[in-house]
């Protein structure tokens, strides 16, 4: 999704941010709103996820489209030696419809990634073909958390190992002893959601994150619309 703070400033009353939806919303089809309305009702910020250093662009938009079609919304980027490259014969236009956060600019960003989402009240789950841990059927959800995944060889570094708080894995029972970043990825998400969406947690969207996000993803589909904002702004 657009970076959206570009061209809606930060700190607009909720009432006003209202107000720019309804208005932004006279350019998008009424079919196109209530696609965006029952998307919306399934999406979840309980669980987010995290992907560091994840190269193959392959299994980097294969990700992307996983968390677009369980409603997961965030995913948040380490970049410390790779690019994030996405394909888009493989995501589908998924990330468009996602909130993507890089972390890039410094020496430690896995360490100020996953400090950041403890400040937020993130747990942070690690997945690992070597940790016992839990297993999707018996991880608690009692904590919004954060799904921690590798690079494809590696796996995590040290550092995300030392600052997770649980670890998660795939049962298996053959010789290979791990599966691809987006297949573990898709199974976890399928698991982790339905059990969370059958549940009493509070996992849906509040109000104010709702109308942020058709913000973003009105901006994706209307054209031209850096033009509009600011008209409806100056007219404020």
């Amino acid at each position: 999704m657009k970076n959206i703070a570009n061209l809606i400033p930060g700190g607009l009353p909720l009432p006003v941010k209202k107000k720019l939806l309804v208005y932004l919303f006279t350019f998008v089809s009424e079919n196109k709103q209530n696609k965006f309305r029952g998307v919306l009702s399934g999406r979840t910020r309980y669980i987010t996820v995290v992907l560091e250093d994840i190269f193959q662009p392959h299994n980097a938009s294969a990700v992307l489209r996983s968390c677009d079609c369980f409603g997961i919304q965030d995913v948040h980027i380490i970049e410390n030696r790779y690019r994030y490259e996405i394909n888009p014969d493989v995501e589908l236009g998924s990330a468009k419809w996602l909130t993507l956060h890089k972390y890039r600019s410094s020496a430690h960003n896995t360490f100020s990634c996953l400090t950041s989402l403890k400040q937020k009240g993130y747990g942070i789950v690690a997945t690992s073909p070597h940790q016992r841990e839990f297993i999707p059927a018996t991880l608690p959800l009692d904590q919004k958390f954060a799904l921690l995944f590798g690079t494809e060889k590696e796996g995590l570094t040290e550092e995300a190992l030392r600052l997770a708080e649980k670890f998660i894995k795939i049962p298996m029972f053959g010789f290979t002893e791990s599966l691809n970043i987006s297949v573990s990825a898709a199974i976890l998400f399928y698991s982790l959601t339905n059990r969370l969406y059958h549940s009493d947690l509070p996992w849906r969207l509040t109000e104010e994150e709702q109308i942020d996000i058709q913000l973003g993803w009105a901006v994706e589909t209307v054209k031209k619309p850096e033009p509009l904002i600011n008209d409806f702004l100056r007219k404020q």
